[in-house]
């Protein structure tokens, strides 16, 4: 029997692959690593959401901030554009009604990660000079889309739309983690934030054999930076498989 799959993603983007994942014969685990909550001050949120029609560009670090957002934009102003690092948060601009046909979103090749480094590349960082650019994000995260922006000369802001963090280690959640160590599965991270938050709360459940009782379980992730984190935390099963979800899906049915 294949091992079952562990879907760590927040709640709200973890469902929609976990039906993907047992539409292929497997066994989903949900598991969310990070919780998402409401920005630390959601006034100032809306305050600057209510002038996005003065930005020259608006970009989004992932779907949850996406979605945090849009909580609060009534209709995206016209002739804005956006940009967004990846899939995940063109089809949340999609569910909200924005494509490529109501408005101009930049975004990563397909064929290319989906990350800031990528985007960036995609950008007219001369165009953007001297004009501003909002960029939403979480309460914490990468710098480079914000510090390479303003080495250009854009004049850059940057909101809190959401605040993520690590679940706390209730018993609840203990004993589901000491059953899924207790043997071999495949586990989806698609964040290293997420990773870091896995060791941890395993550190805490086995202080004495923490980082060991995670050797063994074998890890599917979307981007280096990722496999890079898993390999300095001790993972050695890791299966490295590009941006999308058709990727990771792709990875998993080729174990069968």
């Amino acid at each position: 029997m294949p091992d079952p799959v562990v879907i760590t993603r927040p709640r709200a983007q973890a469902e929609p692959l976990a039906e993907a994942v047992a539409a292929l014969g497997r066994t989903p685990v949900v598991l969310p690593l990070l919780e998402i909550g409401p920005a630390g001050d959601p006034q100032q949120l809306r305050a600057v959401l209510a002038g996005l029609a003065d930005f020259a560009l608006v970009a989004f670090v992932s779907p949850n901030a996406v979605d945090a957002a849009f909580d609060h934009i009534p209709a995206w102003p016209a002739g804005v554009p956006l940009a967004v690092v990846g899939e995940g948060s063109r089809l949340a601009l999609a569910r909200h009604g924005v494509t490529g046909t109501t408005a101009r979103i930049h975004c990563p090749a397909e064929q290319d990660p989906s990350d800031s480094e990528h985007l960036l590349k995609v950008l007219d960082l001369a165009a953007l000079a001297g004009r501003r650019v909002l960029i939403v994000r979480g309460d914490s995260g990468r710098e480079l889309l914000a510090d390479e922006l303003r080495a250009a000369g854009v004049l850059v802001e940057t909101v809190a739309a959401y605040r993520r963090s690590v679940p706390s280690l209730t018993p609840a959640l203990a004993a589901r983690l000491d059953a899924l160590l207790a043997r071999p599965n495949d586990w989806i991270i698609t964040s290293s934030e997420a990773l870091r938050g896995l060791a941890g709360l395993v550190e805490q459940l086995d202080p004495a054999f923490g980082p060991g009782r995670l050797r063994g379980q074998h890890l599917i992730v979307p981007h280096a930076r990722i496999a890079e984190t898993a390999r300095a935390l001790g993972f050695d099963r890791i299966t490295l498989t590009g941006s999308g979800d058709a990727r990771l899906l792709a990875a998993l049915q080729s174990q069968e």
